[in-house]
């Protein structure tokens, strides 16, 4: 994506309440339109997900490195190439109901895909955006899942309020 990142581990285990955490970010620091915030999944003997904030093309603002140490350890750089965004230019606009094209043209996000499709969904397809819009990276452009939904529309793969694996055990 970009040589220009940060990533903050502030050793957030849920990724509803990393999602959180970038959100606050963003409104407590001010940070451009045009940053993109995602999460990572971090594995090994301490699972959790780190965040990252970066700009496609120029660096972050060196005062933000030190603004970001009050939430956790601060390294430069993506912790992998396949984040899911979380902010990103055009993502207040997803609200509602609009077409694949207009989906497209308003955000960074570069191409949708509909899990069990062959190909991609036509431009006037209605996507249903629950207004929660999470894109992956995937070869270094934005790329949004989504499942079928009732009336030929689509809605993205991640649902905004999950259940809990197991909520009913």
């Amino acid at each position: 994506m970009t040589p220009y990142a940060l990533t903050v581990d502030a050793g957030v285990r849920d990724v509803l309440d990393a999602d959180r955490l970038l959100h606050r970010m963003a409104a407590r620091l001010a940070l451009p339109e045009d940053v993109f915030g995602c999460t990572h999944l971090v594995r090994g003997d301490r699972p959790r997900v780190a965040v990252s904030l970066a700009l496609p093309s120029r660096p972050l603002p060196d005062t933000l490195r030190e603004r970001l140490a009050e939430y956790g350890t601060v390294t430069p750089g993506l912790p992998d190439a396949v984040g899911r965004a979380v902010l990103y230019p055009g993502v207040p606009s997803l609200t509602g109901t609009m077409t694949v094209a207009e989906l497209l043209a308003g955000s960074a996000i570069a191409r949708v895909t509909v899990l069990g499709a062959p190909g991609p969904p036509g431009p006037d397809t209605r996507m249903v955006t629950r207004d929660h819009v999470r894109p992956q990276w995937q070869r270094d452009e934005l790329v949004l899942a989504a499942t079928p939904a009732p009336g030929g529309a689509l809605v993205p793969f991640e649902a905004p309020d999950p259940t809990p694996c197991c909520a009913d055990h």
